[in-house]
């Protein structure tokens, strides 16, 4: 008589809730690994009114006055797929405002920051405005 090989309901019901229980573990680390990309998109484009800014006050020693003294587009015009806008203010700060329809809901209603910084010559810049969790590694707080 042949023995039947198989699994047992209880090893397939084990299986399934192993499963679940991982399944469970990963959705919210890639939800957070999709917020940090999108950041990064942000940072990026960043980058240009970052050197204005600099540009600017290695010139004339002050910051300017918005992106049109920086020498930029408005910020409306400066998008990407999950970023709406790239504003620079007259305190060094540039705001990043996500598109609240294309944006990662933990984002999607805060604004990402960088704030530049004279170290007696050495200009740094500061990110913030974000959860830490979803910088990049390159930002400092």
């Amino acid at each position: 008589m042949a023995k039947e090989r198989g699994f047992t309901l209880i090893e397939l019901m084990i299986v399934v809730a192993i499963i679940a229980i991982l399944a469970a573990i990963a959705a919210p680390a890639y939800q957070d690994y999709v917020a940090r990309s999108q950041v990064a998109e942000g940072l990026s484009l960043a980058t240009g009114a970052k050197v204005a800014i600099a540009t600017y006050y290695g010139d004339y020693g002050a910051f300017p006055s918005n992106n049109a003294a920086a020498g930029m587009s408005a910020p409306g015009s400066i998008r990407g797929k999950y970023v709406a806008s790239v504003t620079i203010d007259g305190t060094g700060q540039i705001t990043v405002a996500f598109d609240p329809a294309a944006a990662s809901a933990k984002i999607n209603t805060s604004n990402l920051t960088l704030k530049m910084h004279d170290n007696n010559g050495s200009l740094g810049w500061e990110c913030g405005g974000l959860p830490g969790k979803y910088l990049p590694t390159s930002c400092t707080r």
